[in-house]
């Protein structure tokens, strides 16, 4: 038993012992489908605190001959699967965090008296492992000079044991732009372990994790054996790596917390159909009780920031639009999966779904901003910039705007509307009815703070173009209809003749149904507000 071979399963006991734990066990079973077969060569990406590690540590737990781990998964769902005694504590696990020994050549390059000749990372993590290879299994006859993939070729050859790789953090020096040297050490090291033909009947299995999927440019030949499993598409794995919808109801019904509201704050990643939420912002909440952005402050919004000002075409109108709740096409086909080939606002998206700061809907290749918690961050990134002055100006005004709404000041609300209209819209006339929508939208931004906001709500005997239903207590719900070059008598006569009320039948408040219409020769917004009590 060692650090990294055939670790035992100390780090999967703290996380039973933790006072809020998910159980996401049968992974396992998804897992040891793919144990000595072709497909063995698993990459999880994730954004950053959707338990990836903490998959990892099961895993290990599980597969490792370093430990006995029957009781610890005696209570689990696994436990109750055909598939646990399969290989249960019976394979040999290569366990290693490359971010932690990243830390420490970081720390090596810092140090002013270090040895000019400098190790590389891979010299590093190689010199650790090996030396616990050579402890464990001295037959092998491993000598100081082999590398990681030859130690366990030996092995192979003299006892026939097979082992599991765990690679956590295994994109990290794409992510940190190391030195190309340093960066080729590492690719030479990926290219012997898992390219190697001679060695793959010693590996039973391959398991890495990251925050990128695998680069495109230089990595992907190495290792393009491996199956992805994306924030974008996991099949078989999407369950496991964050909270499902069902478990965030469940916690919150055992610790009496609102899961409608945790739905309003964290929900939005919806990956291969299952509703995905972040266990770092579900497990904070429950603890603390209360509800904010906790995922996002586990980073730096500069992270953001940097990528969203980038200055390529369209981009600026596009997060306008993800910002107002909208959704903007993206090409998740160009980006190399890499922190310097970002050619388009194409490749920006692309990689801020992979880091969680967008979700992606597959079916209409569509991304936008996934809930509350994120879109705080989105707004609080785009803040400082001189690009988005007017942008800050519409959402700090936007509370007074639904003030006068629900006050009935239809003379206030035109006025507000005609000034969202020139700080958002490059020309003077809507391109089209959803342009109209995304400026409604952005200029009632905080009615997202109480309300629902549904754009295109079938209601009575068609569709409303913006509903809004309440979540607060004592506000009234909202029917929207627009109109361009008519009269906004015709909106709110529409909205009574189709019935749009219908919407909100189940709501017990006040409604007010507003009326909109844009005149593209005064280039102006006239408005008529009506309140319905029920």
């Amino acid at each position: 038993m060692g650090i990294y071979v055939n670790p035992n399963n100390v780090n999967f006991q703290e996380a039973l012992n933790s006072p809020i734990y998910v159980d996401k066990s049968l992974l396992i079973v998804e897992i040891n489908k793919l144990v000595k077969t072709k497909k063995k060569y698993v990459c999880v990406s994730r954004a950053r605190r959707f338990g990836k590690s903490m998959a990892e540590d099961m895993l290990s737990a599980y597969f490792s001959k370093g430990c006995d781990s029957r009781e610890l998964f005696a209570n689990l769902k696994i436990a109750k699967n055909p598939s646990f005694e399969k290989y249960l504590n019976k394979l040999n696990v290569i366990k290693f965090d490359l971010n932690a020994f990243y830390s420490d050549f970081e720390n090596e390059e810092n140090n002013e008296k270090s040895n000019p000749k400098k190790r590389d990372i891979t010299s590093i993590f190689t010199r650790e492992i090996r030396m616990e290879l050579q402890e464990e299994f001295p037959i092998a006859e491993i000598n100081g000079t082999d590398s990681i993939p030859s130690s366990i070729k030996k092995i192979y050859a003299k006892t026939g044991e097979q082992f599991v790789i765990i690679i956590d953090e295994y994109d990290v020096l794409i992510r940190e732009r190391v030195a190309d040297s340093v960066f080729e050490s590492y690719l030479a090291f990926l290219n012997a372990m898992f390219k190697n033909a001679d060695l793959s009947p010693a590996i039973a299995l391959a398991y890495i994790t990251g925050i990128l999927p695998i680069v495109r440019d230089k990595v992907q030949s190495k290792l393009n054996m491996f199956d992805e499993y994306t924030m974008r598409d996991s099949w078989s794995l999407a369950e496991f790596v964050g909270f499902t919808a069902e478990e965030v109801r469940d916690l919150c019904n055992k610790y009496s917390v609102d899961f409608e509201e945790c739905k309003r704050w964290y929900d939005g990643y919806n990956i291969n159909g299952i509703e995905t939420y972040s266990p770092e912002s579900i497990v904070s909440t429950i603890r603390r009780k209360k509800f904010k952005s906790y995922w996002t402050q586990t980073g730096s919004y500069e992270a953001l920031q940097n990528y969203i000002l980038m200055n390529f075409d369209g981009i600026l109108d596009d997060v306008k639009t993800m910002i107002a709740g909208g959704c903007v096409h993206v090409n998740v086909e160009s980006y190399l999966n890499t922190m310097t080939d970002f050619h388009s606002k194409d490749d920006v998206f692309t990689y801020l779904v992979h880091l969680g700061y967008l979700a992606y809907d597959e079916d209409s290749e569509r991304c936008y901003i996934p809930n509350r918690e994120v879109r705080d961050q989105w707004i609080l990134s785009v803040r400082p910039a001189p690009e988005y002055k007017l942008l800050i100006e519409l959402v700090d005004s936007s509370k007074q705007l639904m003030e006068s709404t629900i006050e009935g000041d239809s003379d206030a609300v035109a006025d507000a509307l005609n000034k969202a209209h020139e700080q958002i819209c490059n020309n003077l006339n809507y391109n089209n009815e959803g342009t109209f929508q995304s400026v409604i939208c952005l200029a009632y931004f905080y009615a997202n703070l109480k309300y629902t906001v549904i754009k295109e709500c079938p209601a009575g005997k068609g569709v409303a173009d913006v509903v809004m239903i309440p979540y607060v207590p004592n506000t009234p719900a909202l029917v929207i209809e627009l109109k361009r070059n008519q009269c906004e008598k015709t909106a709110l006569t529409q909205i009574r003749a189709k019935n749009y009320g219908n919407a909100l039948e189940k709501y017990s408040g006040d409604l007010l149904f507003v009326g909109v219409n844009y005149d593209e020769k005064t280039k102006e917004h006239k408005c008529v507000i009506e309140k319905f009590v029920k």
